[in-house]
């Protein structure tokens, strides 16, 4: 194998175990020779991992190469620690080539270290020994001369200078314990150093395993123990709503939900309020936890209610303490406040909410926190956890390079931040719905009566940081609110609903039954104001607006033949959504309705028996059906299920942020019905 490959291959195992480092967390690199492309001459280059990277999901793009002369030459001109930000704008002129990925702030450790290959991780059990309060004597207590002690030092030049000197006076070492922060290793192949980089963590396991108090996080608190699962999941998704708005109060956010038995474990502990008043301490911990979480200070039996309450009075003290550590540290040069909110809330015998700008950074947020509960276990376990101050987390948290890194983000689309559910998703309207919302930024739930096909519409739409699929017969309340749960679980609450799901028989009025009629009642009239009433105390609970939309039908207001059932319901959707803008608009929810017509191609409806039925009337072949209905329309076009999508993603957008009791009509132009 090459040495890019090497480094690849060693970066991917390394970043597949999260006991070695977290997401997106750490980073590799390896020294070799490559071609110059000028004067193709062998130079000795440094292939590293770049900003933002993942290690277990790293490819060769996602490196950053540069010329090793050149980087170890900016030495002579490093102006001190006071201004040692401006070498990371040098890195550019070291770099070879195209240079791939922007180089991170921790490339000058890797390349003024003299190791062919050097391996910088985020282990919680090394963590746990570089915020011990007596971690220097811990590391050489429990790894002797082979691993040196590194004081705490902002990722920067200046670190890696520090971490060269060490290793130059200390060949026998083969790493070290970075106070507050993590570990670095290497060696002379690739095989070298990830075999140090795994001694250093497993050694720090083992110790901490070997040596720790029985209670790390103190004795059981009476009345804060867990919740049996199916008490504590309801309870989770009455709440989250209620929290996604008070985290959402800055900016909206998205929201993940965990209940694994460390957070739960945690929270019943006595310790759990001063431990989690200290905050987190590797810089990549909380930059997405920020400093601390908020909460709960109730037991696990309070009711919702009671709980409520005191959330939102927490969360003002929250935000005001947060004002105030921002204001103790800034100066004029700091970065504008980024917002107030709390990107971690505890809530004793339920879980864990998290949030972030999407599902992904909300779930990293709370598996970092995670992280950083096994790191003060396993420091208190062994001794005091003790993080880094907070003037340094505050230096880190608005660090002028993090806020260039933001800049660099790209737009958010249209819909980012918002959570949509979508009945009768599986398949037709529905999915072009849901697969067009996902497209513009939403994280979708896919509710439909087949589970498997809406969970393979999901998978399709790219997997639960996306879409989850659930099953969801509208006309069962019990579903209608699992489905709601769902979302709320999923995503942390709820911001739009698609009233779509439906089915039609096609039959004169007197051929219509008494069952004909309420199956599509049921489905339509009565599934909708189910859907809606449930998405409304979500909506409303979360204070953050949203919107309803009804997937109405031309039908609603032509009176055409053989369609009583059906076109009746629709008229009735068609009116709910006046009533409940009505209702609703004091909650700043919007609620609107969309008239297809003759959506053949794609569709459930037609494809079920609908369309034969329908081509009989009009005395044309059912396959002939969509251009039949194309014919009659005013545009001449054949509408499809993305025109219907099309019009939702509109109507939800800002674009029509004070339209409420609107119905547009998606036919092509059917005189006949035109709203009046």
């Amino acid at each position: 194998m090459s040495t890019v490959e090497d480094l690849i291959a060693r970066s991917n195992r390394l970043g597949a175990d999260k006991r070695n480092t977290n997401y997106a967390g750490g980073n590799t690199s390896a020294k070799g020779v490559g071609t110059d492309p000028v004067t193709c001459e062998n130079v000795e280059l440094l292939w590293v991992k770049g900003s933002g990277g993942d290690l277990g999901t790293l490819t060769e793009q996602g490196l950053a190469v540069l010329r090793l002369d050149r980087l170890r030459a900016l030495t002579a001109v490093y102006p001190g620690v006071d201004r040692e930000d401006e070498m990371v704008a040098a890195f550019d002129y070291t770099l070879h080539g195209k240079g791939g990925a922007a180089p991170s702030i921790d490339t000058a450790m890797h390349g003024l270290v003299d190791a062919a290959h050097v391996d910088h991780l985020h282990p919680d059990s090394g963590i746990a020994i570089a915020t011990a309060v007596d971690g220097e004597a811990l590391t050489a207590k429990i790894f002797g001369d082979k691993v040196l002690w590194v004081p705490w030092r902002r990722p920067g030049f200046q670190l890696g200078l520090d971490i060269a000197a060490i290793k130059a006076a200390n060949p026998q070492a083969v790493g070290t314990i970075l106070g507050g922060h993590g570990i670095t290793a290497w060696g002379e192949t690739s095989g070298e150093a990830e075999r140090n980089s795994l001694w250093i963590i497993e050694t720090a396991e083992r110790y901490l395993a070997e040596n720790s108090r029985p209670q790390p996080f103190g004795a059981p608190l009476p009345g804060y123990s867990a919740l049996p699962v199916d008490q504590r999941r309801a309870k989770a998704a009455a709440l989250a709503p209620v929290i996604r708005g008070l985290a959402s109060t800055d900016k909206p956010q998205l929201g993940h939900f965990c209940d694994d038995a460390a957070v739960l474990h945690f929270l019943e502990s006595a310790e759990h309020p001063r431990l989690a008043g200290l905050g987190t301490s590797c810089p990549d911990h909380f930059l997405r936890t920020k400093v601390k979480p908020l909460v709960l200070d109730l037991p696990a039996d309070a009711p919702v209610e009671d709980a409520v309450a005191r959330l939102k009075e927490l969360h003002q003290a929250y935000r005001s303490d947060y004002q105030d550590y921002y204001d103790r540290h800034a100066t004029a040069a700091s970065p504008a406040i980024r917002g107030a909110d709390p990107a971690v809330v505890l809530v004793p015998g339920v879980g864990m909410f998290s949030f972030g700008a999407t599902k992904q950074n909300a779930r990293v947020a709370g598996e970092f926190y995670l992280n950083a509960i096994n790191v003060m276990r396993g420091a208190e376990g062994i001794s005091t956890y003790s993080p880094i101050d907070e003037s340094e987390k505050f230096r880190i948290e608005y660090w002028a390079l993090e806020e260039a890194k933001l800049a660099r983000l790209p737009k958010p689309k249209s819909h980012a931040g918002r959570i949509a559910l979508v009945t009768g998703a599986a398949s037709g309207i529905g999915k072009a719905i849901a697969t067009r919302l996902a497209a513009e930024g939403a994280c979708v739930v896919i509710a439909d009566l087949h589970l498997d096909s809406a969970q393979q519409v999901a998978a399709e739409l790219g997997g639960t940081d996306v879409a989850v699929g659930v099953r969801a017969d509208v006309t069962d309340p019990v579903q209608v609110r699992q489905a709601i749960d769902a979302a709320a679980l999923a995503f942390g609450g709820l911001d739009l609903v698609v009233n779509n799901a439906g089915l039609s028989i096609s039959k004169p009025l007197l051929e219509t039954t008494e069952q004909d009629w309420d199956l599509q009642h049921n489905v339509m009239a009565k599934g909708s104001f189910l859907v809606s009433q449930a998405a409304a105390k979500v909506l409303i609970d979360q204070e953050m607006g949203g919107d309803i939309i009804y997937i109405s039908s031309k039908n609603s207001v032509f009176a055409g033949p053989n369609n009583i059932a059906y076109s009746a319901t629709k008229a009735d959707q068609a009116h709910q959504v006046r009533l409940l803008a009505a209702d609703l608009g004091g909650y700043g929810v919007r609620v609107n309705g969309i008239n297809p017509d003759g959506v053949v191609r794609g569709s459930g409806i037609f494809a079920g028996g609908w369309g034969a039925k329908r081509a009989a009337v009009y005395g044309v072949d059912e396959d002939k059906l969509g251009e039949y209905y194309a014919q009659r329309t005013l545009l001449k076009r054949e509408v499809l299920p993305e025109n219907v999508a099309s019009a939702v993603a509109v109507l939800t957008s800002d674009a029509l942020s004070h339209t409420t009791g609107l119905h547009i009509p998606v036919d092509a132009g059917v005189a006949a019905a035109f709203l009046r």
